[in-house]
């Protein structure tokens, strides 16, 4: 079914948009809330929670890109749960990538570093828009999705240590742009 389709369903609040979003995009929102949350039993969980969240918000919201709107209520709510639980499991592959960007993130939870880390989610944005294609496939795919090595690789096209190489050299050049915006010092 076709994503205006599904967005109309919502709209109209018929449940089959909530059975079409499950059958179109289900695996890719278990996938994602599996990697950050580690547990297959919440990962359900959490995308059933997003489908009430994307239920709840539409209307008034029309997504533009429904795949990426439902992502990112996915993955807002796998973090949620992992600050309920307390912390986020060491052995997620989430956290694993998020330890890479910790030089670039903010610090404990005030108001201050609230401010902060909207300030570098804005300029993160930036740095994206001057990224190539591949560059920003490969970026998004680590730290957004928190696929593997191996799987961007796979992607791509590309080997395992040509991606490691790649990323590096994109947090490089993501430290660069950072300080050259005099926000933060990394």
């Amino acid at each position: 079914m076709e994503d205006e389709a599904i967005i109309r369903l919502l709209f109209d609040r018929e449940e089959e948009g909530v059975q079409a979003l499950d059958a179109k995009y289900g695996g890719l929102c278990r996938q994602l809330a599996y990697r950050i949350l580690g547990n297959w039993q919440d990962a359900e969980e959490c995308v059933n929670d997003a489908y009430l969240g994307a239920w709840n918000a539409t209307p008034p919201e029309r997504p533009q890109v429904l795949s990426a709107y439902l992502c990112r209520i996915v993955r807002n709510q796998a973090v949620k749960i992992c600050e309920r639980r307390g912390a986020l499991k060491r052995a997620s592959a989430y956290t694993v990538a998020m330890e890479e960007l910790a030089p670039f993130l903010a610090g404990p939870d005030t108001a201050e570093t609230a401010l902060e880390a909207r300030e570098l989610g804005l300029l993160i944005e930036g740095f994206l828009d001057t990224l190539a294609g591949e560059d920003r496939v490969i970026f998004l795919r680590r730290y957004w999705f928190a696929d593997s090595y191996r799987e961007i690789a796979g992607r791509v096209g590309r080997t395992e240590k040509g991606v490691s190489v790649r990323l590096s050299r994109i947090r490089k050049r993501l430290k660069h742009y950072l300080e050259e915006r005099g926000e933060f010092a990394c």
